[in-house]
This record gives C-alpha cells, structure tokens and sequence, in this order.
C-alpha cells in the first residue's frame, strides 16, 4: 500500500545547490544586519541573553528602536538554522559523505555564533568578543562557499605548487585582513551601545595596520593572476581571481572614503558586507587553484 502524500519522505536531495546558495545569501545578510545593530547603538536593545529581558524572550513592553533592532537580528537565527538542517538533511540524502560533513560544521557553526554573541552582549560587548562574532560569520560563510564548491565540483582532483602555495598564502593575508578590520571597528566610535567599552588601541595606528595588509592582500591578488595567466589557467580560475581583485578594489575605496568621512553609517554596512563578499571570493579562489584542473 502506497503511503499517503503527508507522511511520505521528504526527498531534498535534488534541492542540495539552491539550499547552499540559500545558506550563502543568509549568513552574508546576518553580517549586514548585525551591522545595523552595531552602528545604531542597539547591540545592548535586549540586554541579556539568551532572553531579551529578564522579563521574556520578546521585548515586550520595552519594545523601542534599539530592542526593536537588536530583538529583529535574534530572531534571523531560526531561518538560519532552518536552512541549514535543510541543506544537512539534502547533503544526507544526495548520499555524499563530503557534502554532509561541511553542511554539519556549518550548522554546528550557527549555535557557537549565537553563544560567541551572547557572550558578547553579558560582557557589555566587549570589542574582543565582538570581533570574535564576526569572526564566525566569516567563516561559516567560507564553509558554504566550500558545501557549494563540492557540488559543482564532486571530483575536482587536487593540485600542488608553488601558485598554490601562493593561493593560501593569499587565503591567509585575508583572513588577517578581516580580523584586522575587526580590531579597527573595535578602537572606532561604533561600539554598539553608548556605554560600551573600547579596545583601547590608537585607531589611528591599527586603519594603518590594516590599510598595510590590504595592500599585501591586493598584491598577492594580482600576483595570482599574473600567474593564472602565464600558466595558462582555466578561464573559470583566471574569472575568480579577477572578481576577487574587483571586491578587493571595490571594498578598499569603501574604506578609503568611509575613514576620511567620518565612518557613516551606509557605508560601513557596504564595507561590512563587501567583507563578506571578501570570504566568499578568496575562498572561491583558492579552490579554484587547488583544483585547477576541474572545469
């Protein structure tokens, strides 16, 4: 007897690539709008954790602007923890044991993210913390580029040299590029709440730090591509490189224009975004390069 459409098994199998871009486009938004919460001083709206108040999990009553915001960014973890059982459950039905362990770390990813911000809204938001947050963002971001990678390219086979060496030596300046970019927010004025403390740092001296090691991470770029070229790399490698050295320009200028405007609001959400891209793009790249020979 054939069982009835609702108890049937839900197959997602076949949903594997648009459940990873759905996960993609969902953490990269999460970094945007836990942006918004930061620079609009709402990072202590719900001044405890895991409950908004000591009175609930909703602001209730003492809903406001800052609540409002800061309560609206909570609630994006269930859609994404939604998406992400969905793209473990799909990863675990296509049969494939290397798309399920990266849709598990990138799941398991979520839950650490929302205690690392818990932490950080207990502690006052402590800018350490803080940095650590966004941290996580990054990197959850890296493993759904990495989910995506393995579906297009099930059988990509691996290559070594010295480009690659190169590759993850680019890989490496960019996440200390991200970091940095974090240690600067948190020597900054937008700390979240007014009453949050600073890192202490000179700002002054850590924008240059930063603007050091994106000149390094732009180099290192173009070196890529000069050398994606001389090899005569597949077209769809030299096309990463040259989209990640378009984000880089891109968010350099963002930076640029920002810090010599006195950091507005707009475009650091844009620069925090354009990191995001940034995560996505080098470690697209450095996949690229490390299995040149797929197509």
């Amino acid at each position: 007897m054939t069982a009835p459409a609702a108890v049937r098994r839900i197959d997602l199998a076949g949903w594997v690539k648009p459940l990873g871009w759905a996960a993609l486009v969902a953490n990269c938004v999460l970094v945007v709008t836990g942006g918004a919460v930061r620079l609009t001083s709402s990072g202590l709206g719900c001044p405890t954790w895991p409950r908004c108040t000591d009175r609930g999990l909703t602001p209730h009553g003492e809903l406001n602007v800052h609540s409002a915001i800061e309560f609206s960014n909570r609630l994006l973890t269930y859609p994404l923890v939604i998406i992400a059982i969905l793209t473990f459950v799909a990863a675990w039905q296509s049969g494939r044991r290397d798309l399920r362990n990266v849709a598990l770390l990138a799941a398991l990813g979520i839950p650490a993210q929302a205690v690392v911000g818990g932490i950080s809204v207990l502690t006052d938001l402590n800018p350490w913390v803080v940095s650590l947050h966004l941290v996580c963002s990054m990197a959850i971001i890296g493993l759904t580029v990495l989910f995506l990678w393995r579906v297009y390219a099930p059988a990509a086979p691996v290559v070594r040299g010295p480009v690659v060496l190169l590759a993850w030596a680019n890989f490496a300046v960019a996440w200390l590029v991200l970091y940095a970019g974090t240690v600067v927010t948190g020597a900054g004025p937008h700390a979240g709440d007014a009453d949050s403390p600073r890192n202490g740092l000179d700002p002054l001296q850590m924008s240059q730090v930063h603007a050091d090691l994106v000149c390094l991470f732009i180099g290192l770029t173009v070196g890529l591509l000069i050398a994606s070229y001389a090899l005569k790399a597949p077209a769809a490698t030299r096309q990463a490189a040259w989209v990640l050295l378009a984000v880089e320009l891109a968010q350099a200028a963002i930076g640029w224009v920002q810090y010599f405007t006195d950091l507005p609001i707009v475009l650091v959400m844009f620069h925090m975004l354009g990191a995001a891209l940034i995560s996505a793009a080098v470690t697209w790249v450095l996949l690229r390069i490390r299995h040149a020979a797929a197509e």
